[in-house]
């Protein structure tokens, strides 16, 4: 499997509440309704959130960094499958309506996006 992910900062002008809500009661079901033409297999938002019993473990790495303030992550079979996923207008126009929903709620140039492969070291099914 091909995995997109697309680390989000929200717009200036939104609060973190205002983005992670318009992000999953908005534009989740607009990716669920383009997903099979864009031959998405599966979709994860993960909201950032922020806790301080938790900062000595991002202290330790030395990681503190600008937040984001969620990462998306989007799974397709193949390679061929995210190419034939422009490859048609129908595909073309529903990637177009995903962009132009982003654009109301993301801060595109502060938001990279890249392809990986799951390497998967502990999981469901096995053990630490």
């Amino acid at each position: 499997m091909v995995k997109l992910m697309y680390c989000l900062r929200r717009l200036p002008n939104l609060s973190a509440e205002q983005f992670q809500g318009y992000w999953l009661n908005t534009h989740a079901p607009l990716v669920r309704t383009v997903a099979p033409v864009l031959k998405i297999r599966r979709y994860v938002q993960c909201h950032s959130f922020v806790d301080t019993r938790l900062a000595p473990a991002i202290d330790a790495r030395s990681g503190a960094v600008a937040p984001y303030d969620g990462v998306a992550e989007l799974w397709w079979d193949s390679i061929e499958d995210v190419i034939a996923a422009g490859s048609t207008s129908e595909s073309r126009a529903a990637a177009r309506r995903l962009l132009e929903d982003e654009q109301r709620f993301i801060d595109l140039s502060q938001s990279p996006l890249y392809f990986v492969r799951e390497r998967e070291i502990i999981g469901a099914g096995t053990p630490p």
